[in-house]
């Protein structure tokens, strides 16, 4: 894996989560947490799906990685909604 294919796959779990987190509603953090998300979603989105035996939609293939965008997406907004549960809201001043 070169560094574009590295910086484009870190770019489309970016835009993953960020659609994860608006989905769900919950806005903490920026870009980088919605890499992070994006990523935890599409391992959370790719797992569902094999358990649940349901196929690949609109998967991405960067370089030698393939990156389901479809499973990272609701994989994202799983986890938020989780994370929105645990978390407290926070306060405004």
């Amino acid at each position: 894996m070169n560094l574009l294919t590295f910086l484009l796959l870190l770019l489309i779990a970016g835009v993953c989560g960020a659609v994860g987190k608006a989905i769900a509603g919950f806005s903490r953090g920026g870009f980088l947490a919605s890499i992070g998300i994006g990523f935890i979603g599409a391992l959370i989105g790719s797992w569902l799906a094999g358990n649940l035996g349901l196929p690949s939609i609109l998967v991405l293939d960067i370089g030698s990685t393939a990156f389901p965008v479809v499973w990272a997406i609701l994989g994202s907004v799983i986890l938020v909604a989780l994370l929105a549960l645990v978390l407290k809201p926070r306060r405004l001043a």
